[in-house]
């Protein structure tokens, strides 16, 4: 397999996920994925970021967040977050202080 054809896959199976945590999944609460993980939606969308900077381009937060989501990130969150429970927020303290 060459380089370009490897890169090509790579970008399918990233916008696969990203399509499937968006639009499949969006009953999936980014702290539960979090917990189960340690990544979520919002790490994926800093790694864009990370990897438009390294490539050159400017790219703020809300803006990376934005297109990982395909709306602002507020709209998604209004849209599909909800209040995480109690136990969800203790997992959470306990692996990530």
């Amino acid at each position: 397999m060459d380089a370009q054809l490897k890169l090509e896959l790579e970008a399918a199976a990233f916008r696969r996920l990203q399509q499937h945590l968006i639009s499949d999944r969006t009953d999936v609460q980014n702290i539960a994925m979090m917990n189960l993980t340690g990544f979520c939606r919002n790490c994926l969308s800093r790694w864009y970021q990370e990897a438009a900077q390294e490539a050159g381009v400017d790219m703020s937060k809300a803006e990376a967040r934005e297109a990982f989501y395909g709306m602002p990130f507020e709209r998604w969150k209004d849209t599909y977050q909800t209040e995480a429970s109690p136990e969800a927020r203790a997992k959470f303290a306990e692996n990530h202080d």
